[in-house]
């Protein structure tokens, strides 16, 4: 059963400016992460360093884009792998940080809520990157997205991803820290809704990943937005 605490914005806010640790080593499944992250690992740093480029880091909904053709930008770097959570991604953040991005644009969370990772875990480790990208590198501007909606209703569904009651909490406490601790906000949870506050059908055959609408929707929501 999944361990949540509900920590008001205030106290939260607190534990996280003090670098409390909430996260316990039972959630730190590194060691059990696919072949695919040591794979992809590997990959990133065979790849020669270029300085000042944006780059987009978290898991599956980052890698299985084709951002160079989508952000009509053939320098943008992709830093996604399937199946990671916030752990893994902090434990590679090294090679996006030494790269010293214009801009990094985060996504990462929902593998782990299928997980079972409390909100609060989550919400440390994406602070926890922040601060650390700001560490390394102090020019780079930082965007932090929403972690995006499901459609529970779509006959082809992973169970494990129901799980929006916890997304939106999340959501919810990454908008209201961005001024505290200095990252851009990006809401693509409301963006990619119907009216019945689901992912839209026209964005995705199972629910919860993306097709090439949905890349394309999120594509123009950074571009409109002048993120880009």
């Amino acid at each position: 059963m999944r361990c949540s605490y509900h920590i008001g914005y205030g106290v939260l806010l607190t534990l996280l400016t003090m670098n409390c640790v909430l996260a316990q080593r039972t959630w730190d499944t590194i060691p059990a992460l696919p072949q695919h992250y040591k794979e992809r690992i590997a990959a990133f740093k065979k790849e020669r360093v270029t300085i000042g480029k944006v780059i987009l880091i978290g898991d599956g909904f980052i890698e299985s884009a084709n951002w160079k053709k989508i952000l009509k930008d053939s320098t943008v770097i992709n830093r996604g792998i399937n199946g990671d959570i916030t752990f893994g991604l902090l434990n590679r953040l090294d090679e996006v940080v030494q790269r010293k991005p214009s801009k990094i644009f985060i996504l990462i969370g929902l593998e782990d809520l299928a997980k079972g990772i409390p909100e609060e875990v989550v919400l440390q480790n994406i602070v926890t990157a922040v601060r650390l990208i700001k560490s390394g590198t102090s020019s780079t501007q930082i965007f932090v997205q929403s972690i995006l909606p499901i459609n529970s209703t779509t006959k082809e569904f992973p169970k494990k991803y129901d799980q929006t009651e916890h997304f939106t909490a999340i959501n919810m406490q990454l908008k209201k820290l961005s001024k505290h601790f200095g990252y851009t906000y990006v809401d693509l949870y409301n963006q990619f809704t119907n009216n019945s506050r689901q992912l839209d059908e026209k964005y995705s055959n199972d629910g919860v990943h993306l097709n090439a609408a949905g890349y394309t929707h999120w594509g123009e929501i950074l571009k409109n937005s002048k993120y880009l």
